[in-house]
């Protein structure tokens, strides 16, 4: 159990807010009520997230200062933990990527690289851009339109339509196209998030001293990328694109990997 409990713990936090915002509208719960957009805590402290704050500013609409202030907590909270933990701990859509990826290895569609590189990670940020300048240009929040976190949310809670397909889309887009296509390559908010998370406090430390050099982390990490001191220097995971999921953490039998708090001395 030992070498998957960081993923369970992600498994809970990620079920348990789906069942607390299905309870606000089902039973009325005052736990945690409204979207992953724009929330309540308690019924009372606001919570918003900030890529979509940043949409409803570019349309034009003047928000109340409860949402403004739900955006800096959330901002603030990421800052701390990883702005990319949104991602693997909380977005529900990683629970369809993970398991795609998981096929993908079992598949063995990696080592055939069957992995299309067509989509540069750098695209998401433009999607970012584009949202808001739609936004702006059409008066209403563009990506939570098509937003596939809203339609499983919307769809666990009210049942699923039509809106199934693009989380089916997303699961075969990440099986059998890019490996992490849509969080790694295309989501916005995955965007926005890795950039609040360039500075964040929380990060993944490498030990090279006991380090063996087995390559099981970067078999399972979704962004491998932010792995290149394995096997090479003792320094902490600082690029922004990791999700602080602590997979790498799980399988790594050296103990060469751990959370730490990010030192900021020299280097």
């Amino acid at each position: 159990m030992s070498n998957i409990k960081y993923l369970l713990l992600r498994r809970v936090t990620q079920i348990g807010i789906l069942v607390l915002y299905f309870g606000a509208n089902a039973w009325g719960w005052n736990i945690l009520a409204g979207t992953f957009g724009s929330s309540v805590l308690f019924g009372v402290i606001p919570l918003a997230d900030p890529y979509t704050t940043l949409q409803v500013l570019a349309t034009g609409f003047v928000l109340g200062t409860d949402v403004l202030l739900g955006a800096l907590i959330i901002t603030l909270f990421y800052f701390v933990v990883g702005g990319r933990a949104f991602c693997s701990w909380v977005c529900p859509i990683n629970m369809v990527t993970d398991l795609a990826n998981w096929l993908r290895r079992k598949l063995n569609l990696d080592k055939e690289e069957v992995n299309y590189r067509f989509i540069k990670r750098k695209a998401r940020y433009w999607i970012m851009v584009l949202g808001l300048i739609v936004s702006a240009v059409v008066g209403i929040a563009a990506f939570e339109v098509l937003s596939p976190i809203t339609i499983m949310q919307r769809g666990i809670i009210f049942g699923f339509g039509a809106g199934i397909a693009v989380i089916i889309a997303i699961f075969l887009f990440d099986l059998f196209g890019v490996k992490n296509g849509w969080c790694g390559h295309l989501c916005p908010l995955g965007a926005s998030y890795s950039l609040i998370g360039k500075a964040s406090l929380i990060r993944v430390k490498h030990d090279h001293e006991a380090c063996t050099a087995c390559m099981k982390c970067k078999v399972v990490c979704p962004e491998n990328q932010v792995l290149h001191m394995i096997d090479k220097k003792s320094i902490s995971v600082t690029d922004g694109e990791c999700t602080n999921c602590g997979r790498c953490v799980d399988v790594c039998d050296d103990d060469a990997l751990k959370f730490s708090i990010r030192s900021f001395g020299k280097k």
